[in-house]
């Protein structure tokens, strides 16, 4: 998605649902979701997924913890039951979305 920054805000809502998707099945930390998410075409720096982390987190949806791996230590993050509920009710709006966009319906 080079060249599409004019559309960012479009997409940002997207990566938050990618995030608590992730985030549903197993830890997650920055580095990671970075990784994930520009398999997916979002390239996105640090310095906007780590407010984005801590958005979700702030909000309830996500609740994070310091993890000490050797000498490094890595903030992970997982869903909570308040980011489960509002994932669901996404995915929801998600699929009627792609009826109207894809489908045609």
């Amino acid at each position: 998605m080079d060249g599409d920054k004019d559309n960012r805000d479009l997409y940002s809502g997207m990566i938050r649902l990618h995030i608590l998707h992730h985030a549903e099945h197993e830890a997650i930390f920055g580095a990671g979701m970075a990784e994930e998410l520009a398999r997916h075409g979002y390239k996105i720096s640090p310095g906007t997924l780590y407010p984005i982390l801590h958005g979700l987190e702030k909000r309830g949806y996500l609740k994070s913890e310091e993890e000490r791996s050797g000498k490094s230590i890595r903030r992970l993050y997982r869903i909570t039951a308040p980011g489960r509920r509002a994932l669901k009710t996404a995915k929801l709006r998600v699929r009627e979305l792609f009826g109207e966009l894809i489908e045609g319906k």
